[in-house]
Protein backbone atom coordinates (compact mmCIF):
# COMPACT_ATOMS: atom_id res chain seq x y z
CA UNK A 1 0.00 0.00 0.00
CA UNK A 2 1.10 3.37 -0.93
CA UNK A 3 0.54 6.45 1.35
CA UNK A 4 0.43 9.79 0.39
CA UNK A 5 1.13 12.66 3.39
CA UNK A 6 0.01 16.01 3.35
CA UNK A 7 1.67 19.37 4.50
CA UNK A 8 2.31 22.47 3.80
CA UNK A 9 5.06 24.24 1.50
CA UNK A 10 6.83 26.81 4.18
CA UNK A 11 9.93 27.25 1.44
CA UNK A 12 10.69 26.69 -2.30
CA UNK A 13 14.43 26.82 -3.77
CA UNK A 14 15.41 25.11 -7.25
CA UNK A 15 13.45 21.77 -6.91
CA UNK A 16 13.31 21.13 -3.77
CA UNK A 17 10.55 22.54 -1.19
CA UNK A 18 10.48 22.55 2.71
CA UNK A 19 7.08 21.24 3.69
CA UNK A 20 5.51 21.24 7.15
CA UNK A 21 3.74 17.99 8.70
CA UNK A 22 2.10 19.55 11.75
CA UNK A 23 5.52 20.26 12.97
CA UNK A 24 7.62 18.53 11.35
CA UNK A 25 9.38 19.93 8.74
CA UNK A 26 11.26 17.97 5.24
CA UNK A 27 13.00 18.94 2.58
CA UNK A 28 11.27 16.74 -0.66
CA UNK A 29 11.11 16.76 -3.92
CA UNK A 30 9.30 19.52 -5.57
CA UNK A 31 9.78 18.94 -9.41
CA UNK A 32 6.64 16.50 -10.44
CA UNK A 33 4.13 20.33 -9.42
CA UNK A 34 4.24 23.29 -11.14
CA UNK A 35 3.45 26.58 -9.82
CA UNK A 36 4.29 25.92 -6.02
CA UNK A 37 4.67 28.41 -3.47
CA UNK A 38 4.85 28.87 0.39
CA UNK A 39 1.36 27.84 2.19
CA UNK A 40 0.65 25.43 -0.86
CA UNK A 41 -1.00 22.38 0.35
CA UNK A 42 0.57 19.11 -0.97
CA UNK A 43 0.34 15.49 -0.70
CA UNK A 44 4.19 13.84 -0.41
CA UNK A 45 5.01 10.71 -1.01
CA UNK A 46 8.19 8.49 -0.88
CA UNK A 47 9.89 12.22 -0.56
CA UNK A 48 8.12 13.80 -3.79
CA UNK A 49 5.36 16.55 -3.62
CA UNK A 50 2.84 14.55 -6.09
CA UNK A 51 -0.17 17.00 -5.98
CA UNK A 52 -1.30 20.07 -4.97
CA UNK A 53 -4.55 20.21 -2.54
CA UNK A 54 -6.93 22.65 -1.64
CA UNK A 55 -6.89 23.79 1.88
CA UNK A 56 -10.52 21.69 2.62
CA UNK A 57 -9.12 18.39 1.19
CA UNK A 58 -5.92 18.89 3.62
CA UNK A 59 -8.34 19.67 6.47
CA UNK A 60 -10.08 16.20 5.96
CA UNK A 61 -7.48 14.20 5.01
CA UNK A 62 -5.91 15.49 8.40
CA UNK A 63 -9.15 14.54 10.30
CA UNK A 64 -9.17 11.42 9.19
CA UNK A 65 -5.28 10.88 10.16
CA UNK A 66 -6.49 12.17 13.21
CA UNK A 67 -8.84 9.75 13.70
CA UNK A 68 -6.37 6.63 12.73
CA UNK A 69 -4.06 7.74 15.32
CA UNK A 70 -6.24 7.91 18.02
CA UNK A 71 -8.08 4.41 17.49
CA UNK A 72 -4.75 2.86 17.17
CA UNK A 73 -3.69 4.24 20.58
CA UNK A 74 -6.50 3.07 22.25
CA UNK A 75 -6.11 -0.14 20.41
CA UNK A 76 -2.92 -0.39 22.20
CA UNK A 77 -3.99 1.28 25.41
CA UNK A 78 -6.25 -1.89 26.44
CA UNK A 79 -5.02 -5.01 27.77
CA UNK A 80 -4.69 -7.83 25.73
CA UNK A 81 -6.62 -11.36 27.16
CA UNK A 82 -5.64 -13.34 23.75
CA UNK A 83 -1.74 -13.58 24.07
CA UNK A 84 -0.54 -17.11 23.78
Amino acid sequence: MCLGVPGVVVKIKDHEAVVDFGGVRKTVDAFLVEDLKPGDYVIVHAGAIIAKISEEEFKLIKEAFDELLKAYEEMLAKPRSNQR
